[in-house]
């Protein structure tokens, strides 16, 4: 198991993530973007600068956070757009040693119901996109977010059941905010918990975030109150524990949004705070999973 992190939530270069990562004694880095422009999106010498930094550091990059089929897309987009993000996104992986690459399944049709979310056509699409990884020794893994398979776990689980092979990173703390689709209306929130439990045998990589649901904001997002791990309603340490139970071997990546949430402007923090709550998080995961191995043993 290793220990790794969306370092653009401590600083927005490329040598703040490095500096965060080395301040927590971590040699891996989840790259989603690089003075807030995605790693498969930069240009050809940005991206020539960054892979430098990083050789140069020490460091490695174990996954792309990438924009693919992510919650901005809609199914009904052209595949050429998602295409030439994949296409752009091979050979940078290559060329670092990155094996894994996160992928979604597109936003939630809105006004649309659950059954009626153009399924098939993303099963296709994902499918594709599946073999053009796996085709160069890449692994894309599904996350659950606030796109189709994001919607329960059952949702999830169809998607696995129609792209074969298909690997997902689970994210403790989006259910916490999602509705839950599998359930009559009105949809109460996911319990992450069971989510997990849907999904546990598809997962190979995992990503810590916590918090708690606030309110409907009008927007895509709701209102959730983050938290440091263990302290919102994520079931952080009862998934951790699970997974180092059950012989988990993966990476483990914090994602705090508790200074920075990446995908609103709104949320912001002085750079020195924002790079001390990446850290501060990264050392409370660490210790949830030192408690966890010393009850085991």
């Amino acid at each position: 198991m290793y220990l790794t992190g969306f370092a653009d939530e401590a600083a927005p270069d490329i040598e703040g993530q490095i500096r965060a990562t080395q301040e927590l004694g971590w040699k891996y880095i989840e790259a989603r973007s690089v003075n807030g422009i995605n790693i498969h999106d930069v240009s050809e010498e940005a991206f020539d600068e960054v892979a430098g930094k990083l050789q140069d550091a020490g460091m490695q990059v174990n996954c792309f956070g990438s924009a693919i089929a992510n919650w901005g897309k809609s199914i009904t987009d052209p595949f050429d757009i998602t295409l030439e993000e994949v296409e752009r996104a091979i050979p940078r992986m290559q060329r670092l040693g990155t094996k894994l690459i996160r992928i979604m399944s597109y936003a939630v049709l809105p006004d649309r119901g659950p059954e009626d979310q153009m399924a098939e056509e993303r099963f296709r699409r994902l499918r594709i996109l599946h073999q053009m990884f796996t085709d160069a020794g890449l692994t894309p893994v599904h996350e659950n977010c606030m796109n189709y398979g994001g919607m329960s776990g059952q949702h999830t689980l169809r998607l696995c059941e129609n792209v074969p092979g298909l690997k997902l990173v689970f994210d403790t703390g989006n259910p916490v905010f999602t509705d839950d689709h599998s359930k009559p209306e009105p949809y109460p929130k996911q319990s992450s918990w069971e989510f997990y439990t849907h999904v546990k045998e598809h997962i190979a990589y995992v990503h810590i975030k916590d918090g708690r649901y606030v309110a409907e904001s009008g927007a895509l997002f709701p209102q959730v109150q983050y938290t440091f791990p263990g302290e919102g309603d994520g079931d952080v340490v009862r998934i951790v524990k699970d997974l180092l139970s059950s012989g988990y071997d993966g990476g483990i990546s914090i994602e705090p949004h508790l200074s920075v949430v990446h995908h609103d402007e709104s949320v912001t923090s002085p750079e020195e705070q924002r790079f001390a709550n990446y850290v501060e998080y990264g050392r409370r995961t660490e210790r949830i999973i030192a408690d966890i191995q010393e009850g085991q043993a």
